[in-house]
């Protein structure tokens, strides 16, 4: 791939050249404190300028903290712009809509005029924030979604207290099925759609009642994409509607239309499905989105399917798709429509005509998002390769050649050696093919042996790639091999492969894909098999105690934010539908196969010393979950440990200074235990 760095970028690497770093430097995980990536770059309508944001751990606060800069659309004139994120330009390109913090610290839309001035206005002043800005097509009103508060209708008195007297508080109803959200808390509201004027007033509330105006697992982040009309008149978006299922027991999502004027809803998809991500096609004819049909499998065939704007016509363009997809762009003769889909590990930008011919625009072994393209077919989006992580890049559909941008980490890890990566394909059973990753210590040499990490990924309809991972490269520099692979349940690799873990996970064909990995490095004679270790999180802490249940090669296991007991799972998690989906019959009904699943049974199995770990205020996998394991391996003495991470939901590395954490925990408990 082509690279030129912008002039902030040259600058940084030629600091760091001249710096005290030597070139047998290898990253510390103390660096992370310094980190930056980019998120959500839009071009200008014009395509001469790039607005980006700029991400930053904040190390006095331990968060990270986000601005906007922009930059000319070759690299230069790199300058930051506001503090804020989410912005959108425009339709003319004269002013700039973001979310930033206002001056009582709620999230608020600003508008920012791109002239010389450069004056700001605050837009909105409510007390919920708003998500997923849209602007009008002629630039004077500002959708944008946020959460309704709702309370529930079951009501309870009792006598009033003295005065002066503290009584508690009045006791919480909950009467909904899905009552709590990870990396929210207690859900108390309904997403709805919202329009402000561009240049100031009242919001208005578009949409209301019980129900979200946004797909179900995009529901639980409210961020699935909505999209005006090009006459303005109305607004494309996806969710269960007014006449959905309220109590959302099921996954399901369809495409509707708002008129504005009179708020009338219609829903325009009939075909039973998770239907969700619109995009408009310019000339006003044609709805593009994604989804999957109604099955009895827990992962059904990817598609991507379109409809007339009357509600005619429902048509499939193709379901021959590696993954799922989302973020339609339409090209300007609204012929076909551009976005980004995962693949063997990469991710890609694909072009896909309305007759279904669907090709790849970039090539390559990388990650590209498509954040923004313009009519004349220049797009930017965020690049990931093994050795960079969360930069900006610019192509053009009509050759697919990606300029890199921005180095932001150039300053920290110029001069540092990295962990090399090399892709693997290897033979499992069924005639099943898996790909994976080895990523090896700095200081490699094949002659010499080495302690390993089979490193499991979640979902567990996930993918590993090729995309640059500090905490791994924290533990290769320890000394570590890492070893990443896509077992069965995986994206990437068509639908049936996704599938192929239905009613049956964990179990057999994801383990013996594991294991047929870790067996294809260790013949390669540099694995001190003295020294081998097992981690993952979420999926991955599945089927970490899965795999320690099930065999005894490994000296040490971490599992990170798992699921033990997939019966108790479905009814503490935060997505109780798809928990009680797991497997076909119901756990009331017959408990067989949700025992059988659950790593939970294979206690007694388990050997290998085990440490657990998850976030204490995790809503999708609770803590819960892996209290309940080790308990049982305590009462067994098997060793193990139990640790809280504190304010994290689910995942323990949001918090800079739990990444910190995590590399620390894995590295002193791995150290601890070595097979005799």
């Amino acid at each position: 791939m082509k690279r030129l760095l912008c002039a902030v970028g040259t600058a940084l690497m030629l600091l760091s050249s001249v710096g005290t770093t030597s070139a047998a430097d290898t990253i510390k995980p103390e660096m992370y404190m310094n980190w930056e990536r980019v998120s959500g770059a839009q071009l200008s309508p014009d395509g001469n300028q790039i607005a980006y944001v700029r991400s930053r751990v904040d190390e006095m606060n331990d968060r990270w903290s986000s601005e906007i800069w922009l930059m000319n659309a070759d690299g230069s004139k790199n300058r930051f712009l506001v503090k804020g994120a989410s912005m959108r330009w425009s339709p003319n390109g004269d002013r700039i809509a973001y979310v930033a913090k206002a001056d009582d610290d709620t999230a608020q839309i600003f508008v920012r005029w791109m002239d010389d001035e450069g004056a700001v206005s605050q837009l909105t002043h409510g007390q919920n924030p708003p998500k997923m800005l849209r602007w009008s097509p002629d630039g004077s009103s500002i959708a944008f979604r946020s959460r309704v508060p709702a309370t529930s209708d079951w009501k309870i008195s009792i006598a009033a207290p003295p005065e002066g007297a503290k009584w508690t508080k009045n006791a919480t109803v909950i009467d909904s099925l899905h009552y709590r959200q990870d990396r929210v808390g207690a859900i108390s509201g309904f997403d709805h759609l919202f329009m402000v004027p561009s240049e100031g007033g009242t919001a208005r509330q578009l949409t209301s009642g019980k129900w979200h105006t946004v797909s179900r697992f995009s529901g639980m982040v409210g961020n699935a994409a909505y999209a005006f009309t090009p006459d303005g008149s109305a607004i494309i978006f996806d969710g269960n509607g007014p006449a959905g299922d309220v109590e959302e027991t099921k996954y399901n999502s369809q495409i509707h239309k708002l008129d504005i004027a009179t708020g009338e809803i219609t829903q325009l998809t009939k075909a039973e499905g998770y239907w969700s991500d619109p995009a408009v096609s310019p000339d006003g004819t044609t709805i593009v989105y994604a989804g999957k049909s109604d099955v009895i499998t827990t992962y059904g065939t990817d598609e991507v399917r379109a409809i007339n704007m009357d509600g005619s016509n429902e048509r499939i363009i193709t379901n021959d798709l590696p993954s799922g997809a989302g973020g339609f762009m339409f090209s300007r003769r609204s012929d076909r429509v551009y976005f980004a889909v995962r693949t063997e590990g990469d991710i890609q930008v694909m072009r896909l005509r309305m007759n279904g011919r669907m090709e790849a625009i970039t090539k390559g072994m990388h990650q590209v998002s498509l954040d923004s393209i313009t009519e004349a077919g220049k797009f930017v989006g965020r690049y990931r390769d093994p050795k960079t992580d969360f930069n900006l890049v610019i192509g053009d559909v009509s050759n697919g050649e990606l300029t890199q941008l921005t180095d932001l980490n150039a300053d920290i890890m110029g001069g540092v050696t990295i962990g090399d990566v090399e892709e693997i394909w290897y033979d499992s059973s069924d005639d099943t093919r898996v790909q994976g990753w080895v990523m090896t210590p700095p200081d490699f040499d094949a002659s010499k042996k080495y302690p390993m990490l089979l490193y499991i990924h979640g979902g567990p309809h996930g993918m590993y790639g090729v995309n640059f991972n500090f905490m791994w490269q924290a533990l290769a520099a320890k000394g570590y091999v890492v070893v990443y692979t896509n077992p069965r349940g995986s994206v990437g690799y068509g639908s049936d492969f996704a599938n192929a873990i239905d009613n049956r996970y964990p179990g057999r064909r994801d383990f013996d894909d594991l294991m047929a990995g870790v067996d294809t490095v260790v013949n390669r004679g540099y694995i001190d098999e003295s020294q081998m270790y097992v981690a993952g999180c979420s999926g991955g802490g599945v089927l970490t105690t899965w795999v320690v249940g099930n065999t005894d090669r490994f000296a040490g296991a971490a599992a990170l934010c798992p699921v033990i007991n997939w019966i108790s799972f479905a009814g503490t998690a935060d997505i109780v539908a798809w928990g009680n989906k797991r497997f076909r019959t119901p756990w009331w009904e017959d408990p067989e196969l949700w025992l059988k699943h659950s790593p939970l049974m294979r206690a007694p199995h388990i050997k290998t010393p085990t440490l657990f770990m998850t976030g204490d205020k995790d809503l999708r996998t609770p803590l819960a979950q892996a209290e309940e394991m080790y308990t049982a391996l305590k009462v067994l003495g098997t060793p193990t440990k139990l640790i809280s991470i504190h304010g994290e939901y689910h995942g323990t590395t949001s918090i800079p200074s739990n990444m910190l954490r995590t590399i620390a925990i894995l590295d002193k408990w791995f150290k601890e235990w070595k097979k005799e």
